[in-house]
Formats: C-alpha cells, sequence, structure tokens
C-alpha cells in the first residue's frame, strides 16, 4: 500500500474555456474521478493548439510528472489535433487502454467510435487523452482507473515481483 497519492497533471484543450467565453466543467469532474488516491497537482487550460499542447506535455514529463490527463480536442472537428499533438511527443503508446475507453464509451454511445484519443508513455510519464465533455470523461476514466496504479508503479519501476 502507498502512503502517498499519485500526483497527476490535468490539461484541458478548449478554444472556448481557454478564451473564457465558457468555464471548463472537466477538471472537477477528474478530481472526483480519481479520487483520494491521487492528487492534482498541475491544471492548465489551453487552446486547441498542437504547439503549446506539445510544449506542456514535454515539460510535465521532463518534471516527472507521473500521469498527466488531457481532455479535449480527441474528435474529427478541424481544431481537434489532441491525438496527433500526444503521439507526436510519445516514446510509444499503450493502445490497450484507449481501446478500452472506446470499448465501453461504445455501449453508452455510437459516436464513441468518432475517438481517436491516444494513450501512451514518454519517458516515465502517462499521457492518457480524454473526451472534452465532462459526462463522457467520468465514464471513460472510469474505465481506467482500475489499472492506472499498477501502470505508473511499473513505469516509476515499484512493483515489487511475489
Amino acid at each position: 500500500m502507498r502512503d502517498a497519492a499519485y500526483r497527476c497533471a490535468v490539461v484541458i484543450l478548449s478554444d472556448r474555456a481557454a478564451s473564457g467565453v465558457r468555464p471548463d466543467g472537466c477538471v472537477p469532474v477528474v478530481r472526483e474521478t480519481l479520487g483520494a488516491a491521487f492528487q492534482v497537482t498541475d491544471e492548465r487550460i489551453l487552446a486547441d493548439e498542437p504547439a503549446a499542447l506539445q510544449a506542456a506535455l514535454i515539460e510535465l514529463a521532463d518534471a516527472g510528472m507521473p500521469l498527466v490527463l488531457t481532455s479535449g480536442g480527441t474528435g474529427l472537428g478541424p481544431r481537434d489535433r489532441t491525438p496527433q499533438a500526444t503521439a507526436a511527443v510519445l516514446d510509444y503508446e499503450v493502445p490497450g487502454m484507449a481501446e478500452a475507453m472506446r470499448a465501453a464509451s461504445l455501449r453508452v454511445v455510437a459516436t464513441a467510435m468518432l475517438s481517436r484519443a491516444v494513450v501512451g508513455v514518454r519517458d516515465r510519464t502517462l499521457i492518457v487523452n480524454l473526451p472534452g465533455s465532462p459526462k463522457a470523461v467520468r465514464e471513460t476514466l472510469a474505465v481506467i482507473l482500475p489499472v492506472l496504479p499498477h501502470a505508473l508503479d511499473l513505469l516509476a519501476n515499484t512493483v515489487i515481483d511475489g
């Protein structure tokens, strides 16, 4: 049993939230869904700009943030470029997690098959693309939540066999 909560960052991708046109509703949902085992220590709201997202992901991973959750920009819209920006900074992908999120969401809404969300690793940081709506964030994060501690322990090389 760990004594401390896992640290994580949340990066929201939304032109409207970044410009102040509407408030973000996803960060509170992430905090609530993660629960006490996780501590959100960094929150950012960015416009849907790939270069800004890439810079943030690199900065957070290079600083040793164990988990970075992005929200937004995973659909088919012309400014939805979160998956490409994320993939560009990854060392490797973890496709099973993205597939699990899509499969579970597909049981709720048919448009889930349009999600291009990516999950992967940069150095020892797990980066997860979540959808942009609070309801979808809650649903998809709940799917991967049971495996997040093990994934983070593997990346931190703290899993003890036996």
